[in-house]
């Protein structure tokens, strides 16, 4: 069965193209200053530096210098790309999410799948998965810091960096929806995908942790911190529920959109808090060999900032500085999900359930790679 493409697929599929044509076009003609100035320097440098265990890597017209210590970072002529993000980088990512959000609305349509909340469950464990797959390369760093030989080396591990990690991710995805899709409506193995899919989902989650916890016990790199997981989950529980208490009897238009889902959105943002804030204030208190995870968002940096110039260095010492990113996170979420109400579920089901699991990933994710990553001790 074939479907006519519609006007609204005709004009993504354009503006993708222009935009493309536009950014390749400017790369070639003016290499220095669209690609090294802007595609290289914000999006592909860092993660250059990130999968070469650089401090920053260095543009010189075309050559990249990779350097190690912050001191030759600080000396290194412009363009100079650090790993991790800024705020260009982020709002970058941000467009490219919201663009690929509408694309994929149209394959879902063509596949007929996504129409209800069902989905968004069977990917739950392909979220989880995400975060843990990033740890792996968390720990092949770890492995030459310790002095031990990387099992995973350029370009390959750049596969698990962020962002290219979320195609990687979309790729696999993509992939198990389509066979579950296929098995379910063209043989008699299954009676639905829903199933099948999150099993595929929990079991890539599962070997992946195994590989981690293999490492945990045959290396010295990696070691096994539980109270990370145990405090993150509990309180990001906790947190959860008491709000979602209150959104249920205090703010029906947040509730009635979303539901239950809303609920799952929400535990997935405050275990990004939560790790975040027990990662990066109480990191050395709860056992994690490096002291504290470390951030690579400009948020954090503003929120600690922010806190420091508000609140005395002496009531900081027993709370830490970074407690208000859960504050953030919820209100932030709250805000979102208030913007989902019945006429759109009604009207687009499937870029409603799109869009929950696209909010719930850029949350969650990030969330269980810092939780298992300071569980992991890396």
């Amino acid at each position: 069965m074939t479907f006519p493409e519609t006007d609204y697929e005709r004009a993504w599929t354009a503006a993708v193209a222009v935009a493309l044509a536009a950014l390749v076009g400017g790369s070639l003609l003016f290499q220095d200053a669209v690609y090294g100035g802007f595609i290289w320097h914000y999006f592909w440098g860092p993660v250059y530096a990130d999968a070469q265990g650089a401090a920053c890597a260095a543009w010189n017209g075309g050559a990249v210098e990779l350097l190690y210590s912050t001191r030759a970072c600080a000396a290194a002529s412009e363009p100079v790309a650090y790993p991790g993000y800024t705020l260009v980088s982020e709002a970058g990512y941000a467009i490219t999410l919201l663009v690929a959000l509408v694309g994929v609305s149209f394959l879902l349509d063509r596949l007929r799948v996504g129409e209800d909340t069902r989905f968004l469950y069977a990917l739950f464990p392909f979220v989880l998965l995400g975060g843990a797959l990033r740890v792996v390369e968390d720990a092949n760093n770890a492995a030459e810091l310790a002095g031990a030989e990387r099992f995973l080396d350029y370009p390959l591990n750049a596969l698990i960096i962020s962002p290219v990690i979320y195609f990687v991710m979309f790729a696999i995805t993509l992939a198990a929806v389509v066979a579950c899709v296929y098995l379910a409506r063209r043989t008699d193995v299954i009676e639905d995908y829903y199933r099948p899919l999150a099993g595929v989902g929990t079991a890539l989650l599962a070997a992946n942790l195994a590989g981690l916890s293999y490492l945990a016990v045959t290396t010295e790199y990696v070691t096994f911190v539980p109270a990370f997981t145990v405090l993150t989950l509990g309180i990001a529980t906790a947190i959860t529920a008491a709000v979602w208490w209150y959104v249920r009897r205090g703010l029906p238009s947040v509730y009635r959109g979303t539901e239950t889902a809303g609920a799952l959105v929400l535990w997935g943002h405050a275990i990004d808090g939560v790790a975040n804030v027990l990662g990066l204030d109480w990191g050395a208190e709860l056992g994690y060999p490096r002291g504290d995870l470390g951030s690579k968002h400009p948020l954090n940096q503003y929120i600690v900032d922010l806190t420091h110039s508000i609140l005395p260095e002496s009531i900081i010492h027993y709370t830490g500085d970074t407690w208000p990113f859960i504050l953030v996170k919820i209100v932030a979420v709250l805000f979102v999900l208030s913007l989902f109400d019945d006429d759109l579920a009604e009207e687009s089901p499937r870029y409603t359930t799109l869009m929950l699991i696209a909010v719930l990933a850029v949350g969650l994710g990030p969330g269980t790679r810092d939780m298992l990553r300071a569980t992991f001790g890396i």
